[in-house]
């Protein structure tokens, strides 16, 4: 899986000069927009929820003394987790909306790689949406299956520093999930899909890792992750499939001559 992680990072190299050779900038346009507007709504929602919840966490100590600092303690808590389940929504809201967007970029880099205009499989503005929103749904839901454990987890002194990197990890998964797709979409249905995914876990960590990166980048990160990060997937996920079917070819070869 290690191997995976890094070739998932390797494919970023030359992500923003092939959107620039291919000129697919102006296809970005729209998912920058609700990639922007999508962190505001969330970072806002962050700021103002957080004071709330830190009075709600306050109730719960009863001493008169220690209780500023506990209440400082709780809206920082509060807001670290607002933020954790805000980087998890961000992500499935902004490539569901995108797909109908991020599947024909996908699918002009993969005619660029084949030397062909030749399509898999025709898809509707419709379906690509319906798709985008229900692997996301999916995802999201996994997601949130995960996370909330491992953020108890934090809670736990020294054990607890792990859950960071868990929790990192884990948002990274599903990112690169989502930005895979994209590709996939022409090739699997829904359920071949989340097992091709599951297969190249690796491949989809690294995706993510450059991904998460990028939203810590004040204003240019959210901007840029879509591009670059769909990009990277594409690469990578094109290869993977040449490799897939490789390996299926030589099955069968092998499987013809024992028989």
């Amino acid at each position: 899986m290690i191997k995976g992680i890094l070739n998932g990072l390797k494919t970023y190299g030359n992500s923003f000069g092939l959107v620039t050779k291919l000129k697919l900038w102006k296809y970005f346009a729209i998912p920058m927009a609700i990639s922007f507007i999508t962190a505001i709504i969330i970072g806002v929602s962050a700021y103002s929820l957080s004071d709330n919840m830190g009075h709600w966490i306050e109730q719960i100590w009863p001493w008169e003394w220690g209780k500023q600092a506990f209440f400082v303690f709780a809206e920082i808590l509060s807001a670290l987790f607002i933020i954790a389940i805000g980087f998890i929504l961000y992500k499935h809201i902004v490539m569901a909306l995108s797909a109908p967007f991020m599947s024909p970029v996908s699918e002009k880099i993969e005619a660029h790689f084949s030397g062909t205009n030749h399509t898999h499989r025709e898809t509707s503005f419709k379906a690509q949406l319906w798709r985008g929103i229900r692997i996301n749904v999916r995802n999201l839901s996994m997601e949130l299956l995960l996370t909330i454990p491992i953020l108890l987890i934090g809670l736990i002194p020294v054990i607890g520093l792990i859950s960071t990197v868990l929790l990192f990890l884990t948002q990274a998964y599903y990112a690169g999930f989502g930005n895979m797709d994209y590709t996939l979409e022409r090739h699997f249905p829904y359920d071949k899909s989340i097992q091709f995914v599951r297969k190249n876990k690796g491949q989809a960590i690294g995706n993510g890792i450059v991904f998460m990166l990028f939203l810590l980048i004040p204003i240019i990160g959210v901007i840029l992750v879509l591009p670059l990060s769909v990009t990277a997937a594409t690469v990578q996920t094109i290869d993977l499939l040449e490799a897939d079917t490789k390996q299926q070819l030589s099955t069968s070869q092998k499987n013809k001559q024992l028989s």
